[in-house]
């Protein structure tokens, strides 16, 4: 048997480690199967994208540590993981990778609150008298 290739991927606050080897398709997120974990499609697509990419969906077992942040940026950040993760088993998947923009770090994340503000942005009702 082969070594497990592993690969971290990041979203706004969220972190998974991937862990890709070799068998039939089956992909664990915290110990619970993907469809289960993410129960909407959009996200489980998300976490496919990478291996229908290659054709590698029935190909590799993957094995997915997620912590922080919420459902969408851990399934975006997994989407990002599994990528890496498939260049490590074969580094001729780049080009095809790349051209789907699986390969980019979303570097978007919250904007930090300012002082005198509500939000980041928004301020407090103005009131002229």
């Amino acid at each position: 048997m082969e070594k497990q290739k592993n690969a971290v991927g990041r979203r706004k606050e969220a972190v998974t480690r991937v862990f890709l080897s070799r068998g039939e398709g089956k992909i664990i997120i915290n110990d619970k199967d993907y469809k289960q974990y993410f129960s909407l499609v959009y996200l489980q697509n998300q976490v496919e994208l990478p291996m229908k990419t290659v054709d590698g969906l029935d190909k590799y077992d993957v094995k997915i540590n997620a912590t922080g942040g919420g459902m969408k940026g851990q399934a975006e950040a997994a989407k990002l993981g599994i990528a890496r993760a498939l260049l490590e088993v074969n580094a001729e998947f780049r080009p095809v990778l790349k051209a789907a923009g699986l390969l980019r770090r979303d570097p978007r994340s919250v904007e930090r609150k300012k002082p005198g503000r509500k939000k980041a942005r928004r301020s407090f009702q103005f009131s002229k008298r």
